[in-house]
């Protein structure tokens, strides 16, 4: 026995999308696996309560699917975007590419991934799922965990390793709150969501063009829709607490649709607009982030519960899929033994997170208003001439975080780089231009007209930005 390697047993507390592939990661290593969820099984329940917003699969999660076999058999229901669709005010549309025409982001359904993640891990013989199982307690020093069933009933279990993969509100990290010194921030942005949806034709065909990712930015809020495998759409309002809250009746709705996005009116139907409208609510969105991820050998959080994100860079799911290929690695590097691979995870991790938690924050100010401004298209325009030019030296940021494993933090740190070049290259490309201009003056001897002729000739540069 004592030549032998001995199994670990592990505790994934949490069986949605992270806790589920998590799972297939331990599974992959040989660790005795407990899943346990304290909802329903999914794939049992006619209606799964809680949040939908749809996912967009990009590098960093389709790499984690990949690690164990799941890539192929996600991106068969996957749905490809190629670009944002904008929905100008006057309903006039126009694209704008994420990248090279290779590369796109993928919607994917929420409930749908889980359930082929559930069912990969549960092909696995060393994982056993336990659904309808509420934490009520663990103890750090023993791995020793208690819940309570659906019965009444509480059972306990002992394991080598506690993983939370528990969510924005985890229990496991409230625990370590209590038992550990925990650096830890929440906010709550004032900016609310509510869901609608914009069905099929009656012809069963998409009501718009299939492979985008739809926003009506409207500055200091936004819609957006992403496509369904049964050609509808899942079209998301995003805007201020401040601004639900003024809209109390029908007509408001309708006023508040008419003016803000009145080509969407006929394609969600004005009878089901009212109706969803009234009967939800406004739901929050929460930013966290926290330090250290995990307590000597014994814990671990993981996805939302380390560092919840708003969605506003579809990469909370893949950011959490990707923690399960960062932790895989850091027991390969020490391996298995989980006191240096814990600690090396966070060390390695928590950077990476906090970043693109900020990451997401940023973009919903570029989503909702910077996509309106012609030198925010004027920017990718060059980002993608310069990336073109120099494919390995200049990447965008887009580039960097969406279609790449480049971390996080090291993606924010090149496009800062990037913006001191960009901002010396516009600085040059004044003066170049004051210092032409001052020439053709001498030259010619017509100031009025040459500055009215540069001036048309630049605007009409801007406005050709308008594709």
């Amino acid at each position: 026995m004592s030549g032998e390697k001995q199994v670990k047993h592990v505790a994934v507390v949490g069986g949605g999308l992270v806790g589920s592939l998590n799972a297939c990661f331990f599974a992959k290593r040989k660790y005795k696996v407990d899943l346990y969820e304290m909802r329903d099984d999914i794939r049992t329940m006619e209606i799964v309560k809680g949040r939908s917003i749809n996912l967009a699969l990009s590098c960093r999660g389709r790499e984690a699917l990949k690690h164990v076999g799941l890539e192929d058999e996600v991106l068969k229901t996957a749905i490809p975007m190629r670009a944002r669709m904008i929905h100008d005010l006057d309903g006039t549309c126009h694209p704008i590419p994420y990248g090279k025409s290779d590369q796109f982001i993928n919607s994917v359904d929420r409930r749908l991934l889980n359930e082929v993640l559930l069912t990969a891990a549960e092909r696995n013989p060393q994982v056993t799922c336990h659904f309808n199982h509420k934490l009520l307690k663990c103890d750090f020093n023993t791995g020793e965990l208690t819940f309570l069933t659906k019965e009444g009933k509480e059972v306990k279990n002992k394991v080598d390793l506690i993983v939370g993969n528990d969510g924005a509100f985890s229990a496991i990290r409230r625990q370590m709150m209590k038992d550990t010194l925990l650096d830890y921030n929440q906010e709550y942005i004032p900016h609310g969501y509510m869901e609608l949806t914009i069905p099929a034709t009656p012809s069963n065909d998409f009501a718009m063009g299939v492979n985008y990712l739809h926003i009506w930015p409207r500055n200091e809020f936004m819609m957006i829709a992403l496509p369904n495998l049964d050609k509808s759409y899942t079209l998301t309002l995003f805007m201020p607490f401040e601004n639900f809250n003024q809209i109390k009746t029908e007509d408001d709705v309708m006023d508040f649709f008419n003016r803000m996005f009145p080509d969407s009116i006929p394609l969600i139907g004005e009878k089901f607009l009212k109706e969803i409208y009234q009967s939800s609510k406004a739901l929050p969105m929460v930013s966290i982030k926290c330090s250290p991820y995990h307590v000597k050998d014994k814990v671990v959080i993981m996805g939302d519960a380390a560092h919840a994100m708003v969605p506003f860079y579809g990469q909370g799911m893949n950011c959490g899929f990707e923690d399960c290929i960062v932790l895989n690695d850091m027991l390969d590097k020490h391996s298995d033994n989980l006191e240096l691979a814990l600690k090396a995870y966070t060390e390695h991790r928590n950077p990476d997170a906090k970043a693109i938690v900020d990451l997401a924050m940023y973009n919903y100010v570029e989503m909702r208003k910077s996509v309106n401004s012609k030198m925010f298209l004027l920017r990718k325009k060059i980002d993608n001439m310069l990336h073109w030019i120099f494919p390995n030296s200049w990447v965008p940021l887009y580039t960097m975080v969406s279609f790449s494993r480049e971390r996080y933090h090291l993606c924010i740190a090149k496009r800062k780089q990037q913006d001191k070049v960009l901002s010396s290259f516009i600085q040059v490309g004044v003066v170049s231009l004051m210092v032409g201009g001052f020439l053709l003056v001498r030259r010619v001897n017509q100031t009025t007209d040459i500055v009215t002729t540069l001036q048309g000739r630049i605007q009409s540069l801007l406005d050709g930005l308008h594709l």
